[in-house]
């Protein structure tokens, strides 16, 4: 199958190299900078399960007409727009959209552009980044990406990506309810990715106090108040789920929205705090740790702008 990665920042960089460094047919699209960087130094990897260098085939929006079996979209959610207009002529008839976005409103732009049969679930969870040479550096051990059909079947095409990410140095992993898997992402990352950018700290100084761990218990009730609301498939456990694999996590850990603020860089926050308030507002719910942290993170853009 011949892949196409939109992005080859942290986590396009990071899937995306493994899987040439497999030895599959990837193709990164990028901006002219990072096609120059990247033809110049190529694509290093820093990772805590080993360093590697690859040499990837790059391609600017518009360059050509080629087409592609599966486009792995890997970009903000901010840049979705353009990234659309930029790959539609790249499907290949019949080919895969799947997308590693945070949140879960990029969905419906996809199915919209793109139709419903050809975008599947996906989402990855990995703690990386690029240095001030461009290259990717993984700080933590999980390198998990997360695929399947929204409809839960096992499809001849899945079953043909599977084989495709199958003996990669990197955890892929096939799920039979990617749709309920995006929405406990979601619930994670807006969690992890508030209180981390909130409190300008890693999640381990925050969850050694209780105070810290009272917010966060309350910030992830208030955000699964919200997903009932809007009938999301979540489990009835999620809130006890998520608070524990949160207090789990190594207390070095940033969420690359605080590591995003860190370099002074645009945020997700509407994409993701920002939705659900918008939702809980449709259903008269209060939010207030949530509007909290949407107000930090507004104040933040208007400051950088």
């Amino acid at each position: 199958m011949k892949i196409l990665v939109v992005g080859a920042g942290a986590i396009g960089g990071y899937f995306g190299g493994r899987l040439l460094e497999k030895g599959e047919d990837v193709t990164f699209l990028v901006r002219e900078k990072r096609k120059k960087q990247l033809e110049k130094t190529g694509l290093k990897v820093e990772s805590v399960k080993g360093n590697f260098e690859v040499s990837p085939p790059v391609m600017l929006a518009g360059e050509n007409e080629d087409k592609f079996d599966v486009i792995l979209i890997t970009t903000k959610s901010y840049q979705l727009s353009g990234v659309i207009e930029d790959v539609r002529l790249h499907l290949k008839e019949g080919g895969i959209i799947l997308p590693l976005l945070n949140g879960i409103a990029h969905m419906d732009l996809l199915v919209e552009a793109f139709g419903e049969d050809a975008v599947i679930g996906g989402l990855c969870f990995i703690e990386s980044t690029l240095n001030e040479q461009g290259a990717v550096v993984q700080t933590s051990p999980i390198n998990q990406l997360v695929y399947g059909e929204r409809t839960g079947e096992r499809t001849q095409r899945i079953e043909q990506l599977e084989t495709v990410f199958e003996g990669t140095k990197a955890d892929f992993v096939l799920s039979e309810d990617i749709d309920q898997d995006m929405w406990h992402k979601y619930l994670f990352i807006t969690a992890m990715s508030g209180v981390t950018s909130l409190m300008e700290s890693p999640i381990g100084p925050i969850t050694e106090l209780e105070s810290g761990q009272r917010v966060l218990a309350e910030l992830l009730n208030e955000i699964t108040k919200v997903m009932r609301k809007m009938e999301a498939p979540i489990k009835d456990d999620i809130v006890d789920l998520q608070y524990k694999r949160i207090l789990d996590l190594n207390g070095s850990m940033k969420s690359s929205m605080q590591r995003d603020m860190e370099k002074s860089l645009p945020i997700e926050a509407d994409h993701l705090q920002g939705f659900l308030i918008k939702k809980a507002r449709e259903h008269n719910l209060s939010v207030p740790i949530l509007d909290t942290i949407y107000t930090k993170m507004t104040l933040y853009e208007k400051q950088r702008n």
